[in-house]
């Protein structure tokens, strides 16, 4: 059985003695060591969250940026395209002009021909007429 004497009470004041160096000797440096390594892993964390927020913005912006650059090809493509086709609109404009004013002189000179040719022949309808009558009735002149 346990005796309740002096013992007891010295017993109990070298336990609670014990717990308090203890206490100040090994619990309260290691905890002190655990809430620095803490702080140290949230701040980094925290840095490395701040970076991943900043990797995430310089993404974006220059997706944003891709983005834009291709509209912008696009627009100006569009707008080559447009003045390639508007160009190609007045060279054609103009070989049709100097094509219709060529086949215009071409036409006149083929009606100026047409008509001295007409007016050659009219001179000579009546020789060809004797020439051909004499032939086909096989008299000769």
């Amino acid at each position: 059985m346990v005796s309740v004497d002096g013992s007891l009470l010295v017993q109990m004041v070298n336990f609670l003695l014990l717990i308090w160096i203890l206490n100040m000797v090994l619990y309260r440096p290691i905890r002190k060591i655990l809430l620095e390594r803490k702080a140290k892993v949230d701040g980094m964390q925290s840095a490395i969250d701040g970076s991943a927020e900043q990797v995430k913005s310089k993404e974006d912006a220059y997706a944003e940026g891709i983005r834009q650059a291709r509209a912008a090809g696009q627009k100006e493509k569009e707008a080559m395209m447009q003045a390639a086709a508007e160009e190609e609109k007045a060279i054609i404009g103009k070989i049709n002009e100097s094509a219709q004013a060529e086949l215009k002189q071409v036409k006149a000179k083929i009606a100026e021909e047409v008509g001295t040719v007409k007016a050659a022949l009219e001179e000579e309808i009546d020789a060809f007429a004797d020439a051909i009558g004499k032939k086909i009735l096989g008299r000769v002149a």
